[in-house]
């Protein structure tokens, strides 16, 4: 087990795609980014929603990507071999790890429940909140992660916050 909880912490080393490519020095790492999921569950998880099982999609949510990195959309590479190779990876992780953990991995995957659609959306609003960190810090050219999050995300607990995100933009009326 040791080793695998050892690959797992890579994910503190490896930085977003997104960021990388739009040349942010310093980007944040994919685990940094499953923090921030986390924190909005905590945050904006509504009434009824499992908060148990909604941490536990947050923090697993990016677990293969230890093995097959950040692939992003601009890496052209299918949806479906993405999916593939995740969840090839997550199986072998799985091997490693309590059953649950790959379970819950799956669960989240096949957007299972309201707390995995749920959280499926708070991983673009995080993106969204990060794109405006990044644009307040003088970095342009990111708002087509403003644009994702909010074609993305339908949740009426969360598509206020996208439009607060887009009012409070550098150079916004």
């Amino acid at each position: 087990m040791i080793e695998v909880l050892v690959e797992a912490v890579g994910l503190k080393a490896l930085a977003r795609t997104g960021w990388v490519r739009c040349r942010v020095p310093d980007p944040e790492s994919v685990a940094a980014h499953s923090w921030g999921v986390s924190l909005l569950v905590c945050v904006l998880l509504p009434e009824g929603m499992d908060r148990a099982k909604a941490l536990t999609y947050a923090t697993l949510h990016d677990l293969p990507e230890v093995r097959v990195g950040d692939i992003a959309p601009s890496d052209g590479v299918s949806p479906e071999d993405k999916a593939r190779q995740e969840h090839a990876a997550m199986a072998d992780l799985g091997r490693q790890l309590p059953d649950h953990v790959a379970a819950a991995f799956a669960a989240y995957e096949a957007q299972a429940d309201e707390e995995a659609r749920f959280v499926r959306q708070l991983d673009r609003l995080d993106m969204a909140l990060q794109a405006l960190a990044y644009a307040r810090a003088g970095h342009p050219g990111l708002d087509e992660f403003v644009d994702s999050a909010d074609a993305f995300i339908e949740h009426p607990a969360l598509t206020p916050l996208v439009a607060q995100i887009r009012q409070r933009w550098p150079g916004a009326a």
